[in-house]
């Protein structure tokens, strides 16, 4: 058996984060080492999925549902104004093997700005 991943063990309560929205499927939460000004983590609450292509493929509506919580949280935090992010492997920078989107905004010189 596998390690739960950080996420699942978010979810769990294992982990404290900063929740900036939550659904009953999908968790967004304050991104701890932040590559902007407005670094959001978005993820499923549901660990069966390693990347976006997988959850693609087995529940595209989750997958929306992932999009607009991050939408959402761009549309609170940034104006509207956002890149979302999906790494899938390795070699492309995913760390946590646990699918997940990052919502990033701005600059990270910007960050003692933001709220």
């Amino acid at each position: 058996m596998t390690e739960p991943s950080v996420f699942t063990r978010i979810i769990r309560g294992e982990i404290p984060a900063d929740v900036v929205a939550e659904t009953d499927r999908v968790l967004a939460v304050t991104d701890i080492n932040p590559q902007a000004a407005v670094h959001v983590v978005v993820f499923p609450k549901t660990g069966e999925y390693r990347d976006v292509s997988e959850l693609a493929a087995a529940e595209p509506d989750l997958l929306a549902e992932l999009v607009s919580v991050a939408k959402a949280v761009a549309a609170e935090k940034a104006g509207g104004e956002y890149r979302l992010i999906f790494n899938t492997g390795a070699g492309a920078g995913q760390t946590v093997f646990h699918v997940h989107a990052h919502v990033l905004a701005g600059n990270l010189e910007e960050k003692s700005l933001v709220g």
